[in-house]
């Protein structure tokens, strides 16, 4: 009788472990559910996405206001340009700004929207004029050692 009490713990604790792997593999997939029924698409040009995936999400003040749906390269501006399915409940204006940041200890990339002050507001199709590519931590290495390198050379 005991052996078979054991045995259905262990079970428990094994089918916790399996469920806890899967919500955590959801997780850092960012294959949570979200699926607005009215929406609408807006995009953006950025020089650098350094990570940044489809499914990402958008953020405002750290809330989810949408997600990345996809990210083409632009072979006119030879940029990325990375298009952004936005819940309707939220209305940004025309001059916000996006940046490309990261979170989190696994280094997730999203994008942070930056309200601006215009009265008119983004719609379906428009463009974010304001962007700022993900930092790149080869690039800041490179500006830090090339600064320590000029303040050596005027010393």
């Amino acid at each position: 009788m005991q052996r078979t009490t054991m045995d259905l713990w262990v079970g428990l604790f094994v089918v916790m472990g399996v469920i806890a792997l899967m919500i955590l593999s959801l997780k850092v997939g960012n294959l949570n559910v979200y699926n607005p029924s009215q929406s609408y698409v807006i995009s953006g040009n950025f020089e650098n996405i350094g990570g940044l995936k489809v499914r990402a999400p958008v953020k405002s003040a750290g809330v989810v206001v949408g997600r990345v749906t996809d990210i083409q390269f632009s072979t006119q501006t030879y940029d990325a340009v990375v298009t952004m399915s936005m819940d309707s409940r939220f209305l940004f204006p025309k001059d916000t700004f996006a940046s490309i940041l990261t979170s989190g200890l696994l280094g997730e990339q999203y994008i942070g929207l930056a309200a601006g002050g215009d009265e008119t507001m983004l719609k379906d199709g428009d463009k974010i004029m304001k962007t700022n590519s993900a930092m790149v931590l080869e690039e800041l290495i490179g500006r830090f050692l090339f600064n320590k390198a000029t303040e050596d050379d005027s010393l």
